[in-house]
C-alpha cells in the first residue's frame, strides 16, 4: 500500500502545510515568531509579502513538521499571497480583538479560501491580542465564537505576548489535519507549491516597524 502524500522519510512522519492570513497588523507575524522561535518583540518587521517557519512537534506518538506560511496582509498582496491557498492544509484566519474591522474583514478572507484553497481545507479562527486591558477590545468573545459556529470552524482567542493559547491553537489544527489524512484512506492531497526556502525565514521581511504584536 502507498504512503500517504504526507508521510515523510526518516526524520517526521507527517509534512503539515499551514497558512496564517488576516488583515495587516493584527499580529500574525507575532504569533508564528511565538510559536516557532518561543520569542516576541513589540516592535515586529512588517511581513511583505511571504514570511516561513518550521516546526516539528509530538502529536499522539508522531513527528509532525509543521511548514507555516505567514502571509501580508495589505490588499496589494492578495493577488500574490492567494498562490498559497493551494499547498495549504489548514489555514489560520487571525484577526485582532481590538479592531472590528479585522473580525469584519474575516468573512472576505473565507470567500479568498473558498475561491482558492482545496476544499477540505481545515481552517481555524483565531482572534489575536487577549493580553489587551478589556477597555481596549472591540471584539467580545462571543462574537468569535459566534461566527467561528456559523462556519463550523474551531474558535480560539490568543495573546502572542504572553503565549495564551499559541500551542494549542496549532496543536488543534495539526491534530485535526493528521485525523483528516487518516480518514482519507492515502487519498492524495493538494501538491505544495514548490518555493525556494533557502532564503531563509526572513525572506519575506522588510524593514518597517510596526506595532502588530500582542
Amino acid at each position: 500500500m502507498a504512503a500517504p502524500p504526507a508521510r515523510a522519510r526518516a526524520d517526521y512522519d507527517y509534512l503539515i502545510k499551514l497558512l496564517l492570513i488576516g488583515d495587516s497588523g493584527v499580529g500574525k507575524s507575532c504569533i508564528l515568531l511565538r510559536f516557532s522561535d518561543g520569542s516576541f518583540t513589540t516592535s515586529f518587521i512588517t511581513t511583505i509579502g511571504i514570511d516561513f517557519k518550521i516546526r516539528t512537534i509530538e502529536l499522539d506518538g508522531k513527528r509532525i513538521k509543521l511548514q507555516i506560511w505567514d502571509t501580508a496582509g495589505q490588499e496589494r498582496f492578495r493577488t500574490i499571497t492567494t498562490a498559497y491557498y493551494r499547498g495549504a492544509m489548514g489555514i489560520l484566519l487571525v484577526y485582532d480583538v481590538t479592531d472590528e474591522a479585522s473580525f469584519n474583514n474575516i468573512r472576505n478572507w473565507i470567500r479568498n479560501i473558498e475561491q482558492h484553497a482545496s476544499d477540505n481545507v481545515n481552517k481555524i479562527l483565531v482572534g489575536n491580542k487577549a493580553d489587551m486591558d478589556e477597555s481596549k477590545r472591540a471584539v467580545p468573545t462571543s462574537k468569535g465564537q459566534e461566527l467561528a459556529d456559523e462556519y463550523g470552524i474551531k474558535f480560539f482567542e490568543t495573546s502572542a505576548k504572553t503565549n495564551f493559547n499559541v500551542e494549542e491553537v496549532f496543536f488543534s489544527i495539526a491534530r485535526d489535519i493528521k485525523q483528516r489524512l487518516a480518514d482519507s484512506d492515502n487519498k492524495a492531497e493538494p501538491a505544495a507549491i514548490k518555493i525556494n526556502t533557502d532564503q531563509g525565514a526572513g525572506a519575506g521581511e522588510a524593514a518597517q516597524k510596526s506595532g502588530c504584536c500582542g
